[in-house]
Formats: structure tokens, sequence, C-alpha cells
């Protein structure tokens, strides 16, 4: 590959370019350089046959299930619910947070779109209660990461659609891994507030907890009935999908009655402007790693490692080290459609469960969301609660090392994410 397109490829990306088009934008500039006209005349079709897979049809119907939930109230009763049972406690409204957000993540499936709106609920109401700012911040970030990882995940969906592992089976590996994270941000919370003699609130009623539970059981069929359904057989990952915005759409019309005509018009644009971002991406990506495909770099990839160590355990810490460092500065779903090709004949060479590894992966590049220079999150976090980058990069340093410590947990420790799979037989 020519060395001037891999410059203009930096090049682009800090000058902050979106990194679909900069993926797209490098291709072209490769063809162009290489005088390849073959490959640039069969980009567009390539583009399509990226897109064209029943899988990634989840997508936007995950998205619109998170909307129609969104706009039926039921986000609003679980974040109630959270800090119903634990605002009381030392740092109480710091665990709602979290546990707020692993609540959400069986609904929405994307770390982003999570960040953004819990950025809006739960920065302004810590600040009231006298939590520092850039604390909130970093919190309602690092937390966020939770929501790729506890079914339903758009970025399992995608690496099931690559790598042809079961959707289903990815979705249950998720729950464990994603509990593990919930626990850790919650010790590592209680550390902080312990040092920092934390806010609590008023202890809730009997009364008040029975309400709240009362009223946030419609909103918890969607996640139950997605998981039910995906361990019964009743239908697939991507049918799940559409029964949960039929579900979404029933309990936030009829139970809760907020969810109103008027509304439907901006859910609608909401979903196929994110499922537009998000399909563009993984066209764009798509192209781009047929380039890299076309010059062999993954094979050089392969041999590199290869080379170093025949052991399974080595192999995967260099590729968690090779991850991590490739999220500071890539998308994670761009990386993540790179990289499968790569990757999967490796598999097989060091005995390694393409579910686990699937986990091992995606969490790894959800990371990358925390991480500068290119961590969307922080981006996301920084501009909607207002916070200066350099301080929530700084902030968020202590639950960036708390989530890489718990991945290599989940590295090393296969049960972690293969003892409910392998229950079910999944």
């Amino acid at each position: 590959m020519s060395v001037l397109v891999v410059i203009m490829f930096f090049v682009f990306l800090f000058m902050a370019i979106p990194i679909s088009l900069v993926l797209g934008m490098t291709t072209i500039l490769y063809f162009l350089v290489e005088g390849n006209t073959t490959l640039m005349e069969s980009a567009p079709m390539r583009m399509y046959s990226g897109l064209d897979n029943f899988g990634l049809l989840a997508i936007p119907l995950f998205m619109l299930a998170g909307e129609l939930m969104n706009g039926g109230g039921i986000t609003t009763r679980l974040v109630k619910f959270a800090k119903v049972l634990f605002g009381h406690v030392r740092g109480g409204l710091a665990y709602v947070t979290v546990v707020s957000n692993m609540f959400l993540a069986s609904i929405l499936g994307s770390a982003n779109a999570q960040a953004a709106m819990m950025s809006k609920v739960m920065v302004p109401e810590m600040e009231r209660e006298g939590y520092n700012k850039d604390f909130s911040s970093a919190l309602t970030l690092a937390s966020s990461i939770v929501a790729p990882i506890i079914p339903p995940s758009m970025i399992f969906i995608i690496y099931g659609t690559l790598s042809g592992t079961s959707i289903g089976g990815l979705f249950m590996a998720g729950i464990i891994p994603g509990l593990l994270y919930g626990i850790g941000f919650i010790v590592l919370i209680s550390l902080i507030g312990y040092k920092y003699n934390f806010q609590k609130s008023k202890r809730a009623s009997w009364k008040e907890i029975f309400k709240s539970t009362f009223s946030v059981l419609p909103a918890l069929l969607v996640p139950f009935i997605i998981i039910a359904g995906i361990i019964s057989g009743a239908f697939t990952a991507t049918e799940s999908a559409a029964i949960a915005s039929v579900v979404a759409y029933i309990v936030g019309a009829f139970f809760y009655k907020e969810l109103k005509w008027r509304k439907i018009p901006d859910i609608l644009i909401n979903t196929v402007l994110t499922s537009a971002t998000v399909t563009f991406l993984i066209a764009m990506a798509n192209i781009f790693g047929w380039m890299i495909a076309f010059e062999q770099i993954p094979q050089a990839i392969v041999t590199g490692m290869t080379s170093l160590s025949d052991n399974p355990i080595v192999f995967l810490l260099l590729v968690n080290i090779f991850l991590l460092l490739l999220g500071a500065v890539l998308d994670g779903i761009a990386a993540l459609i790179i990289l499968v090709p790569v990757f999967m004949p490796l598999l097989t060479t060091f005995e390694i469960d393409p579910i686990h590894f699937g986990v091992i992966i995606c969490i790894n590049l959800t990371i990358g969301l925390l991480t500068p220079p290119v961590g969307t999150g922080l981006f996301i976090v920084s501009s909607i609660a207002e916070v200066r980058f350099e301080k929530l990069v700084q902030a968020v340093a202590p639950f960036l090392i708390m989530g890489i410590l718990i991945l290599f947990v989940i590295t090393y420790w296969e049960n972690a994410t293969m003892w409910i799979p392998n229950w079910l037989g999944l």
C-alpha cells in the first residue's frame, strides 16, 4: 500500500472528519494512486453487498424499540425505579447511574445513544445533589459501555453477521460480563465515595418502593420477551427486535399512555437517521476492509501473530493490546468489520470459541469510546454535559483502568462468557 494513502488516512482522521467518510475517502485515494479502475468500478456493488444481510435488519428494529421506549416513558420509569432502590445509600445517585445504565442496556444496545441520553438526565441531577460535574460526566460515560455488552447489542449483531456466529449465543454470552462491569464500577464508586464522602438521598418508603416496582413491571417486559424468546427458540435475534418494537409501542401507548401519535413521526425520523449513520459506516468499512484484503494485510498480521507465539494465552494478550490501541483511533464498528475476517482463521488455530472471542473483541472496541483522541463517547458527553474534554479524560481514567482489568478477567475466564450459552445449548 502506498505510503501516501496511509499518511492521508491519519491526516483525514485527525482533521475530525467523520470516520465513515475517512474510510471511503482513503479507499478512493488508494484506487486512484494504484490506478486500479476495475476495483473502483466494483466499489458500489461491494458497498451494497456488505449491507445485503438479513441479520443487519435487527439494527434499525432495535433502534426503533429504543426510540419507542424513550417516547413512551419507559426509560424514565427505569431510572426512577433504580433511584428508589439505591438512592438512600451514601453515593446512592452514583449507584443509580450504573444500575440505570444496566437496565437501559437491555433496551438501547448502543453506548453512544445511552451516553447521550443519560448525560441529559443524570449529570444535572447529580450536580444538584452536590456531586462534582467532572466525576458525574465520567461515571455516566463509563457506565454506558455496558450497553453493547448486555443484550440486545448492536455490535454483537454485526459481529455475528460477519462471522456466522449465533447472535442469540452472543446475546447470552454478554449477560455475565455486563454484570461484572456493573459490579466493578459499583466497587470503584464505593472506594471513591469513601474518600470524598458522597451524598445520600432520603430513603424511599415501602409504599414508594411498591408503587415504583408496580410501575416498572411493564417496562421490563421488553428485555424479558427478547431474552425469553431467544432462549426458548420461539424467534431469532432479528425477529426479537421486531417483537420488541411492537411490545414497546403497546407498553408506551396503552400502559403508560405517554406514547401519542404526534410523537411517532419524530421517533421514525430519529430511527432512520441513526440507522442510516450506522449502515453508511458499515458500507464504507466494507470497502475499506476489501482494500486491506486486496493488499494481503490480514495475512501479514496472521503470520506476524503466529510467529510470535503458538500459545492462546499470549495470543489473546496480543489481541487485547492491539485492539485497545486500535480502539483509541478507530470507530468500533468500522474496526470490527475490518478485523473480523482477519482474526476468524486464527480462532481454529488457537482453539478459541468464536462466541467467547466475539465478546472479547466487542468489549475491547467498546472501551475505545473512553479513550482519546477519537473516543466518540468522550466528545458526546463533553458536549452535552458541557465539561472540558481534557477534564473528562482525566476523570474517566479510573473507570477506564477498571474496564481494562475486567476485560482481562473475561478474556482468561472463559466461563464468564460461555457458561450461559453452554447451559442453554446455544
